[in-house]
């Protein structure tokens, strides 16, 4: 599947100087959405060009920051996808029907059970995990979840994600900067997943900050003077 995805992905980035900050929004909001795309063959290969000066602007910088932003807003764009079918369709004609859109019933039951369990922080936390980073949006639509809340979390997750990828393709690019696309993809899945302990103590600091936060104030909230009381 990813190789297949490489080949035609690579043609598409030929056209990369004009047109590669809309390919990444675009190929984003596919990843984001209910269609299953690995958004490593898009912001690995990316960042990549962004260091070469290969994009727009031709300032490595200004171009991988660029890079991110458009990754971003393609995620949440995707993400928003799920969430308003989730919204307006609800959960019996996902069940029927998402099986033609490659959502299954038992998947969608998966990720509403892990959103049920704990709480809207999983909209953040599973941006950062394979398999289950499109589809947590689908619960949080059914649930409806207030749209402020869940693109607060989805932008953070989104931005944490695909600044990872692209800074991978852009170290890559440092080291080395004639791989082929297909090399350079496989070496970024493979860079991460060597570091993928970072990523995960990374979001266990993030769900304790969370954690000891929320009970501060559910504290302050519950602790309230006599007059408040009145």
């Amino acid at each position: 599947m990813t190789d297949i995805l490489v080949g035609h992905i690579e043609q598409i980035a030929a056209h990369a100087h004009l047109w590669g900050f809309l390919i990444v929004f675009v190929l984003m909001t596919i990843e984001s959405s209910f269609i299953p795309f690995p958004s490593e063959v898009v912001m690995v290969p990316a960042g990549f060009l962004a260091y070469r000066g290969e994009l727009l602007f031709g300032n490595p910088i200004l171009d991988l920051i660029v890079v991110v932003l458009c990754g971003v807003l393609g995620s949440i764009f995707g993400a928003y996808i799920n969430y308003y079918l989730s919204l307006k369709l609800g959960r019996p004609i996902l069940h029927k029907y998402g099986k033609y859109v490659f959502l299954k019933a038992e998947t969608i039951d998966r990720a509403e059970e892990i959103f049920n369990k704990y709480g809207d922080i999983t909209t953040f936390i599973c941006r950062l995990l394979p398999a289950i980073r499109q589809l947590i949006s689908i619960p949080a639509g059914l649930s409806k979840m207030p749209l402020g809340k869940f693109t607060f979390y989805t932008t953070l997750g989104a931005t944490v994600w695909t600044a990872l990828l692209a800074g991978t393709g852009y170290y890559l690019a440092s080291l080395a900067s004639d791989m082929t696309y297909k090399e350079l993809v496989y070496k970024g899945k493979a860079f991460l997943h060597e570091n993928y302990l970072w990523i995960l103590l990374f979001i266990v600091v993030i769900v304790i900050i969370y954690i000891l936060t929320h009970k501060i104030i559910m504290k302050k909230n519950n602790v309230l003077s006599p007059e408040e009381t009145e």
